[in-house]
Order: structure tokens, then sequence, then C-alpha cells
């Protein structure tokens, strides 16, 4: 689907757009690829960086200097612009709760003027990323990032008979991701001390090749309005601490204002709304429009009642060794 089209990645230099391109540029024939973000230095970075070097990538890649807050730079980015995954946001929950105003005007006013200019432009088809946080949210973070989500799936009402069409990607955290735990256990480790924030705390897992994968399949499967949540194992941070610094003492330093000692992805009132598949759900919208029978046509099937889909109570869990494959990679690029 991407073959012969323009494609615009917001938050285009961060550890998911750096992935979603360079999967684009590989697997695809995008016709031309725009990195949508603030930082003209992680721009120049990234232009460097030897996988987007290829001639492939010259010919396709264009860098534009914009921020989400900025509706007519938008407007002009998204001229003649097929698809749009939407991955920036203010994403630290301290920086955050300290700068409440910032994270809405990016993380909330910034959705709005994503919708409104990709109706304006008649963008085909837009994916926002979503967070766990999102769900159930105590934190501010997840407070606008579920708002965020509420104005994508409700954009579909908005472009009405026009033909943009929203959905959302909701998942858990990124292995390794930029400011994520990996990097700080690896660096903390030199010390022979670990310090975690609950012994019992849990988080689901997705490492980062498979987040991308699961947008570009939701991008393909969305018809308008769906939140789409992958079937991802958890882990506890307790495993992970020991995965990463096996020789390190361990110390609990109790749970930081704004954090869930286990994350939500899909609660019980959502769960009414729920539809499952082999290795996903969706989330369906609560509007007129929306035909329930769709995806129950595509193999989809409800969810029992009062289903929750929590870190604590998932079916799918990773042990010390399966975290030790998957940050051998960090620790090898640390060295």
């Amino acid at each position: 689907m991407f073959d012969g089209k323009s494609v615009l990645v917001t938050g285009g230099t961060g550890s998911f757009g750096k992935e979603f391109i360079a999967t684009l540029l590989e697997k695809y024939d995008a016709k031309r690829v725009i990195i949508f973000s603030r930082d003209e230095l992680k721009q120049f970075e990234m232009s460097r960086e030897e996988r987007f070097q290829t001639p492939k990538a010259k010919s396709a890649l264009r860098y534009f200097i914009g921020d989400v807050r900025d509706r007519e730079r938008l407007m002009r980015a998204f001229k003649g612009v097929h698809i749009v995954v939407h991955a920036a946001a203010l994403k630290q929950v301290p920086a955050c709760e300290y700068n409440p105003f910032e994270a809405i005007r990016t993380n909330v006013i910034g959705a709005q003027n994503i919708i409104d200019a990709a109706i304006e432009r008649d963008v085909e088809r837009v994916i926002a990323l979503s967070t766990d946080k999102a769900c159930n949210p105590v934190n501010l973070y997840g407070a606008t990032k579920l708002c965020s989500d509420k104005l994508f799936v409700a954009g579909n009402s908005y472009a009405a008979s026009g033909s943009t069409r929203f959905a959302v990607v909701r998942y858990g955290n990124v292995v390794g991701s930029r400011g994520s735990v990996v990097p700080l256990f690896i660096r903390m480790r030199e010390s022979g001390r670990l310090t975690i924030t609950h012994s019992e705390m849990t988080r689901f897992w997705i490492t980062l090749p498979r987040g991308v994968e699961f947008v570009m399949q939701s991008l393909e499967r969305m018809d308008g309005g769906e939140v789409f949540v992958p079937k991802i194992p958890s882990m506890t941070i307790t495993d992970l601490a020991k995965a990463i610094g096996p020789e390190c003492e361990i110390v609990e330093i109790g749970i930081r204002p704004g954090e869930k000692l286990h994350e939500v992805m899909i609660s019980e009132d959502d769960a009414r709304n729920t539809v499952e598949f082999d290795d996903y759900y969706v989330i369906q919208p609560e509007f007129a429009w929306w035909d329930a029978s769709a995806l129950t046509e595509k193999g989809g099937r409800k969810v029992v009642d009062n289903f929750r889909y929590s870190s604590e109570k998932n079916d799918d869990w990773l042990d010390q060794s399966q975290l030790k494959d998957i940050i051998t990679p960090f620790e090898e690029a640390a060295k």
C-alpha cells in the first residue's frame, strides 16, 4: 500500500520514526517520505546515518522542520501526502507533570492540528501512536494521550464523506527506545547497583521492529475509527533488572508520582466494544456510522464479559533468558 505514495512521519527523528522509515525504504517503494520534526540537529544526524545514505533513501527522503503545534506548517507539509503516521509527542511522565501546558499543546492541540490539516489536504490515512498509559490514566501524559485517541477516533466523523480516515495504535513499552529503562539500567550497572520502583511492577513489552510491523499492518487493516492493540508479552521490572545486572544489588526506591504498578491496554469498559483476533485486539468506536458486524465478518470475535488486558494478568510472559536475548543488542551497542 506504500508503493508510489507520499508518506509523512511526525516525530520522524525519534526511535520509532527512524525504524519505521528505514523499514519503509527497505520493503516498499514509496515515492516520497517526509520526516517532520522540530530539531534540525537530529534531522542532520539522521541524514548522516548509513541506512539513510543509500541512493533510494536520498531520492525519497524530505526533511521538514516543523512542530505539530503549528497548523499552517502542517498544511504546507501535508500537501500531496497520502499517508501520515503521527509519532510526535511529549512522553516523559515527569516532564509532562512539570510542564502541563506544553504537554497539552503538543499532545492534544497537536492532534487536533493533525486532524484538521489531514482533512483539508485530503490525506487518505492517518494512524496515531498511543500508549498503554492512555487507558485509565493516572498522569498527565496518559490523560493527554487519551484525549488524543478520542480526537483521532472522532476525526472520522469530522471527515464525514471525505476520503480521510483515522485510526490509533496502542501498545506498551518499547525495548530500548530513547529515554527507556533498558539503556538506563545498562548505564547504572557500572555502579553495581540498580534501582527499581517496586519489586512487583509489571509492564507490557514490545520490540521496535514489532511495533513498526504492527503499525504497518494496522494501516492496511484500518477502515477508520479503530484502536488497534497488539497481543504482546509482559515482564516484571525485577526480572529485567536481574537480566541486565545479575551481579548487581537491586534497591527498591518506591513508585514515582504518576506511575502505575501495572499497565492496562484494554479496560473492562472498553471491552464491551472490543473484538479479538489471533494476534491483536480492536477497540471499536461508539458511533452510529460504525458497522459492528464488519470485523466479525473478518474473523473477529467478541471478548468475554469483564475482560481486562493488563500487564499483570497477561498469558504471555518473558523470563530472564528471553529478556537477556532481547537486550543483548543494546548492551553491545553501549560498549
